[in-house]
């Protein structure tokens, strides 16, 4: 039995990459009539962000009242003239953490805003791993980022209605901003109206420090036949990778889809560090080379299945603000799995002991210093996560 609060009835549909993900969204952002929430790491005046605020603009123009909270960080590149231009335009802007001064790092400067989040009229919610960012922008002309989240209806918007609320309440109080910490326009009715049963998780300092990490460990350790995880940022802590050897041992396949793409040298490198020990224990690597790898997904046992935000990483895990959905589902699953299968046996490279692109001396050293360095840090942090994971 899960510890979770999975809820029966809600209608799920899986989107896959920005290509599906931003029509869907936009056309939700145009039939709003009374409030849209959206809470996201990046927001980049692209393309894509363009047509977003656009909508946004002529929602507000309609009547509905839209929040937009936005990190600190991730966001940086958003222009003061922009962000005027859009409270100008009516709609209200807030700033999760706006500095990040490297001269006073610690804890609190890199606890950031990594959720992806949308509610719109507390009647559909958008939970996945996709900023609002065009994902065909980049400097390699690659194909979209590969990524995945979920349209959800139904009685799990309550949990999800409550969550966006009560951060927007507790960045509007840090800014000063009571007057826009407003009654809701309109509440989730809670009405029964699919057959999925699913779960809302987050990771915030209080309460819920571990809660994804422990959805993830729950159900590993319950895996009867297979395990698919796919995750940018793959670095984890020795509890979590005792869990993966543990199931291969009972029997369970397990297979990891990791970034062939490098965007962040430092937590690639480390990642590979682990590589190793991982293949010795009988746990398959993959590493996704179509494009940038961004998904923070897991299918289980063609049966349980979790898409959102969190990367399996200290800085996920420990840090930042996450949100996932946890669905127990046989179609969804199935759906997934076969993307998933797809990208593995398509467009990605089996990691193998014999490879030197993995195993030569030179990246052992560079793998080696990029994991001490990282464990490093977060000992400065305050934490020692690899060897005294909670």
């Amino acid at each position: 039995m899960s510890k979770f609060h999975f809820v029966e009835g809600n209608q799920i549909s899986l989107l896959h990459n920005g290509e599906e993900y931003f029509p869907v969204l936009e056309a939700a952002i145009e039939t709003a009539r009374f409030e849209i929430h959206i809470e996201t790491y990046i927001f980049e005046l692209d393309a894509v962000g363009t047509k977003i605020a656009a909508a946004l603009t002529r929602a507000v123009q309609r009547g509905v009242t839209v929040y937009l909270l936005l990190d600190g960080f991730g966001s940086q590149n958003l222009s003061k003239e922009t962000i005027n231009n859009l409270l100008q335009a009516g709609i209200k802007i807030l700033i999760f953490r706006p500095e990040l001064i490297f001269a006073r790092l610690g804890r609190y400067r890199l606890r950031r805003m990594h959720r992806k989040l949308v509610m719109i009229d507390a009647h559909t919610a958008f939970i996945g791993g996709i900023n609002i960012i065009d994902d065909e922008d980049n400097p390699e002309h690659l194909t979209p980022r590969f990524d995945y989240a979920v349209v959800v209806t139904g009685p799990l918007l309550l949990q999800i209605h409550k969550a966006i609320k009560h951060l927007w309440m507790l960045v509007a109080w840090a800014h000063l901003k009571k007057r826009w910490i407003t009654p809701d326009a309109v509440a989730p009715a809670g009405t029964r109206c699919g057959n999925h049963k699913a779960a809302f998780v987050i990771r915030d300092n209080w309460r819920h420090r571990h809660d994804i990490e422990h959805a993830y460990l729950e159900a590993i350790n319950q895996a009867k036949t297979e395990i698919i995880i796919a995750n940018a940022y793959f670095l984890p802590g020795r509890k979590f990778s005792n869990a993966l050897k543990h199931a291969v041992k009972r029997g369970v396949s397990v297979e990891l889809l990791l970034q062939g793409k490098i965007e962040y040298r430092l937590q690639y490198h480390a990642t590979q560090a682990l590589y190793e020990n991982l293949l010795k224990s009988g746990i398959k690597i993959y590493e996704y080379n179509r494009s940038y790898l961004h998904a923070k997904v897991a299918v289980i046992d063609q049966y349980w299945v979790t898409v959102g935000s969190s990367n399996i990483d200290p800085f996920s895990l420990l840090l930042a603000r996450e949100a996932n959905v946890l669905i127990e589902n046989q179609d969804i699953a199935s759906e997934l799995r076969i993307s998933l299968r797809t990208a593995i046996t398509k467009e990605s490279v089996a990691v193998t002991p014999a490879d030197n692109k993995f195993f030569s001396w030179r990246n052992f050293i560079i793998n080696w210093l990029c994991f001490y360095f990282v464990r490093t840090l977060q000992g400065v942090l305050g934490y020692d996560w690899y060897d005294n994971q909670q």
